[in-house]
C-alpha cells in the first residue's frame, strides 16, 4: 500500500488534501513530512538561501482566492485579528495561520481547514507577510547581525484537517512535540485566582496607587455585596528613579517609560513606622490587612519583565551584583512597519537598563523571595516584549528572550506554589514557545475606559487571539469597569470567556448590579470551561469591518453549552494610520442566527445518546425556545450602536440546556403519579 502525504507541492503548487493552496512555489522552498498516525498529519516548510544573514525573506507562494483569517502584531506587544483573500492582505509579522479551502463544484464535500504556524528554530524566528505579488513570505530574523544562517527547514508548520479547532489544537501539540521548549495550556497548573472575583488598581489610580487607595478600593466592593477576593497591585508600588521630566521622557497615565528600578522593595507610598519609629514592611501590611480584614485570598503585585519600563538602573544601590547594562532597542522591520510604541520612542533615546541574563534568575528570586515574604502569591509580569529588541550581543532575540522566560518560570515554581503568574504585553512568539509552566495570558491590548474606538476591537482581538493564544496558556480578557456606557458589554464577554473576571473601578463607582450576575456572595465566580473562541461560522467573516457580520463565541460549562452574541462593527485598528478608530459611527442593524451546533464541543456535554433537544436560554429578552439541532435555536437582532455616540454596545448571551426536555418529561410524569419516558 502507497501513503500518498496529504500536504505535497506538486508541478509547483502546495497541495492540501488534493486541494491547491498557494501557486508558484518556489524552487528553494522544501517540505519536511511531521510525524502522525498512519498518514502524515502535517508538515514543516522551510528554505534555503545562497548567502547567510540576520535576516531573509523566503517568498513561498501565491495565495488566491481562498479566504483567512490571521493574527498579527499591530504593535509590539499585541496581536490582533486581520482576514482576507490573498497574500496582499496578509500583515507583517503574523504569527499564526488558517485558511479554508472548498470545492466549489461539490458543496457536500468537506471544507478544508490549513493551519500555519511560523516557529523558532534555533536563534532565529519566523513570521508570515504578504506582499504586492499576493506571495506569502516567511521573514525570518535573529535580531543579532551577528547570529547569521543561510537556511531553515522547520520554519512554519502546517496541519489541515476537516474541524478547525481540532487541526490547531493538534497542530500546537505537534509543534509542542518537535520543539520540547514549551507546553501546551493542557499540561500546566492553572492559578487559583481563576475561580474568585478580583480587583486590579490600575484604572482606578494608575501609578498613584497608595496603601490607603488599596484598602479603600477593597472596602468600596465588599460593602456593596460583590467582595473581591483576589487583589492585583499594579504599576505605582516599586521603588523608580526620582528625577524629574525630561521634555523627550514620555509618560502616559502616571508612567513614566524611561525610569528605571532602583530597588525590589516598596516606595515611600508603601512603607509603614511600627514601635519606636523602625521601618516595616508596609507592602506585608497591606497584604495582610487585604487578607484578614477583607478575605482577599490572593495578591498579586505588578513588574515588568526587565524589572521596570527603563529595566533596572545600572550600579543602584543594593543591585550592583545584576550587572546592569545601559542597552538601546532596535525593533524589527515587521514591528516598525505596523505601529510605532510611544514606550519605544523613550527607550531609544535613553535606553533600557538590562539584567545581565546571567544573573537575571537571582534578580528575580530575590524580588519573588522579598515579595513571597510579604504574603504576595504571585505577580503580573508586563512589558514582556521589550526583551525580544535587545538581543544583539546575547545572541539574538530568541536566545535572550528564552533566558528570561526560563529564568521568570523557575523563580515562580520557586516563590509561589501555586503558579502565580500572569504574562502581559507577550505576544511574540519568542516568548510563547518558551513557556513550559506560565498559564495565564492577556489576550488582547489593554480594557481603556477613555476611548470609545477600543471596546469593540476589545472584545473580536481576545476572541480570535484565542484561536492560537490559548492553545498555550489560559486567556484573560482584561479588567474592565463596572460603571461605564460600555460594561455590560464587556461583562458579558467575560462570562462566556474562560477567564478571570476582575474590575478596575475607582472606590465608590460601582454598577452592583451587574456585578452581583458575575460574582457570588462569597466573592467566587462561575468560570465556562474552556476559552472562548468564534463560532465556525464566524471563522473567516470580518465581525469589525465588514458592516453586516455579529461574532459569536462559544464555551462550554459543565451541563450546557453557551453563546454569546457581540456586535463589534464599527472599530478596529487602520493600517493607513496605523492606530485604532472608528471607521463607521453609525453601523446599521444586524441579524443572525445561533444553532446547537455553533457550540462545537457540544458532544462532550450532551453524551452519546443526545437527539438534538435543546432548551436555550437568552439572557437579556429572557426568552426560552425549544428548537432542535442543528436547527436555528434562535434569531438574534442586534442594535447596532456604538457606545459612544448611541450610549450601548449590544450583546446577547444563549445558555443551552441539553437533555433538558426529557428531565422535564420525567418530572412531570412523576408529580402524575408515574409513567413511562422515551
Amino acid at each position: 500500500m502507497t501513503v500518498t502525504p496529504r500536504i505535497s507541492i506538486n508541478d509547483g503548487n502546495l497541495v492540501v488534501h488534493g486541494k491547491t493552496i498557494l501557486t508558484g512555489v518556489p524552487d528553494n522552498i522544501v517540505l519536511t513530512p511531521g510525524s502522525g498516525v498512519g498518514l502524515v498529519a502535517g508538515t514543516f516548510i522551510g528554505a534555503t538561501a545562497s548567502d547567510s544573514k540576520s535576516l531573509h525573506v523566503f517568498p513561498i507562494g501565491v495565495l488566491e482566492g481562498l479566504r483567512f483569517m490571521c493574527c498579527f502584531r499591530f504593535k509590539l506587544w499585541w496581536m490582533t485579528q486581520r482576514m482576507g483573500t490573498c497574500g496582499k492582505d496578509v500583515p507583517l509579522e503574523t504569527q499564526f495561520m488558517l485558511i479554508e479551502s472548498k470545492e466549489e463544484d461539490y458543496p457536500n464535500a468537506p471544507t478544508i481547514y490549513t493551519v500555519f504556524l511560523p516557529l523558532l528554530e534555533g536563534q532565529f524566528r519566523a513570521v508570515l507577510q504578504g506582499n504586492d505579488k499576493n506571495e506569502i513570505e516567511i521573514c525570518l530574523e535573529s535580531g543579532d547581525n551577528t547570529v547569521e544562517t543561510n537556511r531553515g527547514l522547520y520554519l512554519v508548520y502546517m496541519h489541515a484537517g476537516t474541524n478547525p479547532f481540532e487541526v490547531i489544537n493538534q497542530a500546537v501539540k505537534a509543534v509542542e512535540k518537535h520543539m520540547q521548549t514549551f507546553l501546551h495550556r493542557e499540561e500546566k497548573k492553572l492559578p487559583s485566582f481563576l475561580d474568585w472575583f478580583g480587583w486590579c488598581t490600575w484604572d482606578a489610580f494608575y501609578t498613584d496607587v497608595t496603601a490607603e487607595g488599596v484598602e479603600e478600593g477593597l472596602k468600596s466592593l465588599s460593602e456593596g455585596g460583590t467582595p473581591p477576593r483576589f487583589l492585583i497591585i499594579d504599576d505605582g508600588w516599586q521603588q523608580i528613579e526620582n528625577k524629574p521630566k525630561e521634555s523627550d521622557c514620555v509618560v502616559q497615565e502616571g508612567a513614566q517609560f524611561a525610569s528605571r528600578l532602583t530597588g525590589i522593595k516598596e516606595n515611600a507610598k508603601f512603607q509603614k513606622n511600627g514601635q519606636n519609629n523602625e521601618q516595616i514592611s508596609g507592602l506585608k501590611h497591606v497584604v495582610d490587612e487585604a487578607k484578614q480584614h477583607h478575605n482577599v485570598k490572593q495578591v498579586y503585585v505588578w513588574h515588568a519583565l526587565a524589572g521596570y519600563w527603563g529595566g533596572v538602573k545600572p550600579a543602584a544601590a543594593g543591585m550592583e551584583h545584576y550587572d546592569t547594562a545601559l542597552a538601546y532597542p532596535v525593533q524589527s522591520p515587521g514591528v516598525m512597519g505596523n505601529q510605532p510604541d510611544i514606550v519605544m520612542d523613550s527607550l531609544a533615546v535613553h535606553g533600557l537598563g538590562l539584567v545581565h541574563p546571567k544573573k537575571v534568575f537571582n534578580f528575580y528570586n530575590e524580588l519573588h523571595a522579598y515579595l513571597a515574604s510579604c504574603g504576595v502569591d504571585g505577580v503580573k509580569v508586563d512589558v514582556q516584549n521589550i526583551i525580544e529588541t535587545l538581543g544583539a550581543g546575547h545572541g539574538g532575540r530568541v536566545s535572550l528572550t528564552r533566558s528570561y522566560v526560563q529564568a521568570l518560570e523557575a523563580s515562580i515554581a520557586r516563590n509561589f506554589p501555586d503558579n502565580g503568574c500572569i504574562a502581559c504585553m507577550c505576544h511574540n512568539t519568542d516568548g510563547i514557545y518558551s513557556s513550559k509552566q506560565t498559564a495565564v495570558v492577556r489576550a488582547s491590548d489593554d480594557f481603556y475606559p477613555r476611548d470609545p474606538a477600543s471596546h469593540t476591537i476589545h472584545i473580536s482581538s481576545v476572541a480570535y487571539n484565542t484561536l492560537f493564544l490559548g492553545e498555550f496558556m489560559q486567556p484573560d480578557w482584561d479588567m474592565f469597569h463596572s460603571l461605564h456606557p460600555a460594561a455590560e458589554y464587556h461583562a458579558a464577554a467575560r462570562a462566556i470567556g474562560g477567564c478571570a473576571i476582575y474590575v478596575s473601578d475607582k472606590p465608590g463607582n460601582h454598577n452592583f448590579e451587574l456585578l452581583k450576575k458575575l460574582v457570588l456572595p462569597d466573592g467566587s465566580v462561575l468560570c465556562a470551561q474552556l476559552p472562548g473562541r468564534p463560532t465556525c461560522d464566524c471563522l473567516f467573516a470580518d465581525p469589525a469591518r465588514d458592516g453586516i457580520s455579529l461574532l459569536k463565541i462559544w464555551n462550554l460549562n459543565k451541563c450546557s453549552g453557551v453563546v454569546g452574541v457581540f456586535n463589534c462593527q464599527g472599530a478596529g485598528w487602520c493600517k493607513i494610520t496605523k492606530k485604532t478608530l472608528i471607521h463607521d459611527a453609525s453601523p446599521g442593524t444586524l441579524t443572525g442566527s445561533v444553532c446547537a451546533n455553533n457550540v462545537d464541543s457540544i458532544t462532550q456535554v450532551a453524551g452519546a445518546d443526545w437527539n438534538g433537544e435543546t432548551v436555550v436560554y437568552a439572557h437579556r429578552s429572557g426568552n426560552y425556545s425549544l428548537p432542535r439541532c442543528p436547527g436555528t435555536l434562535a434569531l438574534c437582532t442586534v442594535m447596532s450602536a456604538n457606545w459612544i455616540y448611541m450610549g450601548v454596545c449590544m450583546y446577547d448571551v444563549f445558555t443551552q440546556r441539553l437533555h433538558i426536555l426529557k428531565m422535564l418529561k420525567k418530572c412531570l410524569l412523576n408529580f402524575r403519579g408515574g409513567g413511562k419516558v422515551t
